[in-house]
């Protein structure tokens, strides 16, 4: 009698197609964050100025976008759109007709939605005295903020962003409810096949924790290469203070014979 939840010769044998779905969920996710994070940047400039013109339309879509629940918005992007008439007979059609393209869009809707707080929140992190002496030494605000005002607030909302990295990697099991064949899609064809539903649910919850893990491994590289001259300064005072010890260690050491001089030991 088996006594373990998951059938290991099924997991083996779906393991192909699980992998199948994995390629099609990672291809999902690295579209979807490339357009996030080129669209969330000037959406966020926009919710940062002061004119109401720009910073009305961007709060008010990122207000909407963030409460929408993202299954609700799939279904109104690939079923919703389709009853349309105007859409269906306009040039549009064959990226709204496309399950792949409406879950692109769907979920750069929603992911674009967190992405501008998170940018807006990184800029405003970085300190307005490094921007105010960058305007005082006369460089460009548009050199000031290539080359200061970003760098740093990529160093700065690295963590955050790396969270929404990871929740959205695994929100992209939803997409399975407009046809497309994901990693979440293939465990349910496999589960309404076999009708086992442990074997190929908790594989691919494997899979997509080794997906996660492998994408905070790299934050982590990533962030380790961006503070790699705060390592450098550490041990640089590190060095230093085993400089003092050492010269301290060494001045008692020299006052140990000049006591002799001076203190004279009682006689028992």
């Amino acid at each position: 009698m088996n006594y373990l939840p998951i059938d290991i010769p099924l997991a083996i044998e779906s393991l192909p197609e699980m992998l199948n779905g994995l390629v099609t969920t990672i291809t999902v996710t690295a579209i979807v964050l490339a357009l996030g994070m080129v669209i969330s940047l000037p959406m966020s400039l926009a919710r940062m100025s002061t004119s109401a013109l720009l910073s009305v339309p961007a709060s008010l879509f990122v207000l909407f976008f963030r409460g929408a629940p993202l299954l609700i918005l799939l279904y109104l992007v690939y079923y919703g759109f389709g009853q349309i008439e105007s859409l269906r007979e306009g040039p549009l059609w064959f990226i709204l007709g496309s399950a792949f393209a409406c879950a692109i869009i769907g979920l750069t809707l929603n992911h674009v939605a967190f992405m501008v707080d998170v940018v807006r929140g990184s800029l405003q992190a970085v300190p307005a005295g490094l921007l105010e002496a960058s305007a005082a030494l006369g460089i460009s605000p548009r050199d000031t903020f290539r080359e200061i005002h970003l760098p740093l607030a990529l160093r700065y909302g690295l963590k955050a962003y790396q969270n929404e990295v990871v929740m959205f990697t695994k929100g992209t099991a939803v997409i399975s409810v407009v046809t497309i064949v994901d990693l979440t899609a293939v465990a349910n064809a496999v589960f309404e096949r076999t009708y086992d539903p442990f074997t190929p649910m908790i594989t691919a919850a494997f899979l997509y924790w080794a997906l996660v893990s492998l994408i905070r491994l790299g934050f982590r590289q990533l962030e380790s290469y961006l503070n790699r001259h705060l390592r450098t300064q550490d041990a640089a005072e590190r060095m230093d203070a085993a400089r003092r010890i050492a010269g301290l260690i060494r001045s008692v050491g020299m006052l140990k014979p000049l006591r002799a001089l001076f203190v004279r030991e009682p006689v028992l």
